[in-house]
């Protein structure tokens, strides 16, 4: 093979690793479309850790991009270390997920950590969403105790 053959090869192939020819997309530029859109840290009305109450506190994922992206694995999680991890499921473009704190049952627009204290601060505190492949891909952080929420 002739040096000028073997350079078009390298070429070739290295445009077939980056994505340069096929699409290809690496986990990292993948998981980029889904990124934190808002954090409700405050639910409205007294803490009294009922169930509504614990609901009115959420951290809402949205997918940017047009296509579905797969979030089985994903996880959210606070600066206390508190983790929601997603069982089988897929975020369509466009659309948007909320993670909240309490009980209920899983639709396509929420999901439910089932916890039975809050996980959001009153005050501060960081959101972080790992994607399925668990690279950050996107956080969100507040500080101040007057609002009930943030949009990120």
């Amino acid at each position: 093979m002739s040096n000028t053959m073997k350079s078009v090869l390298v070429v070739v192939l290295f445009a077939l690793l980056t994505g340069g020819i096929v699409g290809f997309q690496s986990p990292a530029s993948a998981a980029s479309c889904v990124v934190i859109s808002r954090i409700s840290y405050n639910s409205p009305g007294a803490d009294t850790r009922s169930n509504t109450s614990l609901n009115g506190e959420w951290i809402q994922l949205h997918n940017q991009c047009r296509t579905a992206s797969v979030l089985t694995n994903a996880k959210v999680k606070d600066a206390a270390g508190h983790i929601y991890k997603f069982s089988s499921y897929s975020l369509g473009g466009g659309k948007y997920v909320r993670v909240r704190t309490g009980r209920g049952t899983n639709t396509s627009t929420d999901r439910y950590w089932g916890q039975s204290g809050y996980i959001w601060n009153n005050d501060r505190d960081t959101g972080y969403f790992y994607n399925r492949y668990q690279v950050l891909a996107d956080k969100c952080s507040y500080n101040n105790p007057r609002a009930t929420a943030v949009s990120c």
